[in-house]
């Protein structure tokens, strides 16, 4: 007989008297834990699948131990800047023994904090109800107008109308310079 079980966000396949590490749980070395999470059971070719947990289902487990796992190096590197960084990390892990699987007759044990909040807003109304009025409030006094409006904007002068445009003289042609026909000569 084996299950499928949610232990802290993770999927283990567990049978009767098994070891497994899982990630770090709150319960004292020697205490016993339940986890009602099972999402299947397989009891000799009888396959139960639960949608998304098998109703009634359990599985019970004792805490042997709480220890590290292996260091885990995280190095970090940027190609051509210089940058390197090397870091290590040790996971917190919980050794637990499978005592019992149950498939079916578990209760289902409903959280404390589900019992309290479902009180306290009760609570809550009850002193409400208890409590003496608000004293009224004091009407607020007439708010100072801030500043007073400025003066109305005064008109744009009108623009004045532009000179006529006078017409352009026609273009002269350039003189040419005069040419000399006769050959350079060099004095040497």
């Amino acid at each position: 007989m084996y299950a499928i079980v949610d232990i802290a966000g993770q999927q283990f396949k567990v049978a009767k008297d098994q070891r497994i590490y899982v990630h770090r749980l709150e319960e004292k070395e020697g205490a016993s834990v339940k986890f009602d999470r099972v999402l299947l059971i397989d009891n000799g070719g009888n396959v139960t699948v639960g949608a998304p947990a098998v109703e009634g289902a359990e599985v019970t487990a004792k805490v042997l131990s709480h220890l590290k796992g292996d260091k885990v190096i995280v190095f970090k590197k940027k190609r051509r800047k210089g940058y390197q960084k090397s870091n290590g990390h040790r996971q917190y892990f919980t050794q637990i023994e499978i005592q019992g699987i149950t498939a079916s007759g578990a209760k289902k044990a409903a959280p404390a904090k589900e019992k309290k909040e479902a009180e306290a807003p009760a609570a809550k109304a009850e002193v409400k109800k208890e409590a003496a009025p608000k004293a009224e409030a004091k009407p607020k006094a007439e708010a100072k107008p801030k500043a007073e409006p400025k003066a109305e904007a005064k008109p744009k002068a009108e623009a004045k109308p532009k000179a006529e445009a006078k017409p352009k003289a026609e273009a002269k042609p350039k003189k040419e310079a005069p040419k000399n026909d006769a050959p350079e000569q060099d004095n040497a």
